[in-house]
């Protein structure tokens, strides 16, 4: 079902030099605020009704009307509670607003969404879509000031979603874009004049049976009027403060949809961008595509002025999960990682001594690059159903404009499983939830390793955590991973790459790129440089985890206010760490099956579902 809401315009408006001129709403509400629907629309399957005491009519009947551009909100998404964000959808050259159908019921238990209609045979002039979207989005900012506006818009709406936001950059706004049609010469627009047939009917094609069939002189029109947006974002662009996140699919109606939001991309200053090479036009159309998982992907829902880790946090579906991991499923096969954990001093197969209430903090060393992030994460969240939540490097969370660290798969899985950027803050308050937090005391010093330090512990000299685990008596479990060396021969470490001129200069630049952490520490642990690692792959070996007995700092007293105290139970952390890591490096040795060509062997002949065995423990 859903609900739609009807503005009138005031007449006669001037926006930045755009004209407006007034609208006659189709029905005047007789509380014309943004929050006081005045009519219902109900879907039912594919239909679209309109019912009111002036009886019923179609969302199809409305386009024959060539009534003004108007909103809805489909009442499938619910009312939202009050700290939810607005969300308005801005469509594409049908303009019908139903672009987000196959999204409406994720988006709706996170936004307030309403949808932009332009009924086929409108012919409103830009400025005064404008005029629309800006009341809307002033009478929302009166209304909620500290929660951020999303405008989300594909192709022409994408183009319409920056005009907005370049006119109104005092506004706290969240844009998405898919496909932006934001660069269409007027040479192009001339040139397909004599094509309006062929557009029409490659555009019908591209769109589903039910929405509305798109006349030649409308997809004309909507054309000039990209045009015309691009006209003045040329000179304008640069208006443009919002967050941004560009999601481009290769396959497009306009021109190059990649090669344009590359473009956007270096003259935004607050923009990321997404490619999904593969997936259909429009990409919001496309069944394999996902908007909400796209957003927690990137990290860039908030509900405030600037993003929380900790309380914008969304867990994500089943499904949101596979796909967030789908990259690394050949991880399963090539490392078939065994995970062992300790029960009343024993040490058992699977995670059974992991305590199933928090607070809990898990500690280990770190395998180069973060290869046993992904194992780790997709056990818990995934089998045990336990959401853990990462304390991780900055750099997985903020990007510098132009700069040399790219977006990496591996950063989606932790910013979808909750990741947090590291700070005594976050560990604070993901305590006082009682969550589940995994920890790396080494940090990115001992994920990028040198040669020779497999599987070493480089951590500070200081008990960072202990104290504030104590603070709320969590249980701390400290546990080893072992396997990166039967997987990569590191070749060129830092050290070596410091000493080649080029390599230098861009471990420096990527160094500076992000917040560098414990820069004042003595010792090996300040010496956190990033760096690309220069590897030589292994046929794969196995990657192996145990975590051991938990260590209780309930009532630990002590712990708060005495540092000697603090440090032995620091000390016995580290210690156990290190006897988890030397116990599989000896029990590795006795695994028959550690190698992938034994393994695979195994699998040919019991099934290639089946659990391969390991050692005996």
């Amino acid at each position: 079902m859903i609900m739609a809401m009807y503005h009138p315009m005031a007449a006669n408006t001037v926006v930045n030099g755009l004209h407006a001129t007034s609208f006659r709403p189709l029905i005047k509400s007789s509380q014309p605020t943004f929050r006081s629907p005045s009519i219902a629309l109900y879907a039912n399957a594919s239909s679209f009704k309109i019912n009111n005491s002036l009886g019923s009519k179609g969302l199809m009947d409305y386009d024959e009307d060539g009534g003004p551009p108007r909103w809805f909100s489909p009442l499938q998404c619910g009312r939202r509670s009050t700290s939810s964000p607005l969300l308005l959808f801005l469509p594409g050259i049908d303009g019908n607003g139903l672009g987000l159908t196959l999204h409406h019921e994720k988006l709706g238990q996170i936004f307030d969404i309403w949808c932009l209609h332009v009924p086929v045979a409108d012919r409103t002039p830009l400025a005064d879509l404008v005029v629309l979207v800006q009341n809307t989005v002033r009478d929302e900012q009166d209304q909620s000031a500290k929660r951020p506006i999303y405008l989300v818009g594909e192709s022409l709406g994408a183009s319409l979603a920056l005009l907005v936001a370049a006119q109104n950059p005092d506004i706290d706004f969240v844009l998405i874009l898919a496909n932006p049609a934001t660069n269409l010469s007027k040479c192009l627009v001339q040139s397909v004049l004599p094509l309006s047939n062929m557009i029409h009917n490659q555009l019908n094609a591209g769109f589903p049976n039910w929405m509305s069939s798109i006349p030649a002189e409308t997809v004309m029109w909507k054309l000039k009027m990209i045009q015309e947006m691009h006209t003045y974002l040329s000179s304008h662009l640069h208006d443009v403060k919002a967050q941004t996140m560009i999601l481009t699919s290769g396959r497009d109606m306009l021109p190059t949809s990649i090669t344009e939001g590359e473009r956007l991309s270096s003259m935004l200053p607050n923009t990321q961008t997404h490619s999904f090479i593969g997936n259909d036009d429009p990409l919001f159309a496309d069944h394999k595509f996902d908007l909400v998982a796209a957003i927690k992907c990137a990290g860039c829902y908030r509900r405030g002025a600037s993003a929380d880790y900790v309380a914008d946090f969304l867990p994500p579906s089943p499904s949101e999960l596979e796909s967030a991991c789908e990259p690394f499923r050949w991880m399963d096969v090539a490392v078939d990682p065994v995970m062992l954990s300790t029960v009343s001093g024993k040490v058992v197969q699977g995670l059974a001594g992991i305590p199933s209430e928090g607070p809990v903090l898990l500690v280990s060393n770190h395998m180069i690059l973060g290869l046993d992030l992904v194992p780790i994460l997709s056990r818990f969240w995934i089998k045990e159903n336990i959401k853990l939540r990462t304390i991780a490097h900055p750099l997985f969370f903020e990007k510098t404009k132009d700069g040399k660290i790219q977006d990496h798969p591996l950063f989606d899985v932790v910013r979808m499983t909750g990741g947090v950027p590291v700070s005594a803050n976050n560990l604070y308050r993901l305590f006082s939830l009682k969550s589940h937090v995994l920890l790396y005391p080494g940090g990115a010093r001992e994920a990028l390793h040198r040669k020779g330090e497999e599987h070493k512990l480089i951590w500070p000299d200081e008990p960072e955590f202990v104290r504030m685990a104590a603070r709320f008596g969590a249980k701390i479990v400290p546990f080893g991973s072992v396997g990166e060396d039967d997987v990569l021969q590191l070749l060129l470490d830092c050290d070596d790459q410091m000493k080649i001129p080029p390599l230098k200069a861009l471990i420096e630049e990527l160094t500076k790129e992000t917040a560098r952490l414990r820069s004042n520490a003595e010792g090996e642990i300040g010496k956190q440089f990033l760096y690309c690692p220069v590897a030589l792959p292994k046929l794969p070996g196995r990657f192996y985890f145990l975590f051991g007995e938990p260590i209780s700092t309930e009532g630990r007293k002590d712990v708060l206010t005495n540092k000697d105290k603090a440090r032995q139970v620091y000390l016995e952390v580290k210690r156990e760490t290190e006897k988890c890591i030397e116990y599989l490096k000896d029990k590795r040795e006795k695994d028959p099956y550690r190698n992938l060509l034994v393994r695979l062997a195994y699998q040919s002949y019991h099934g290639f579902d089946s659990p391969v065995p390991t050692f005996e423990v």
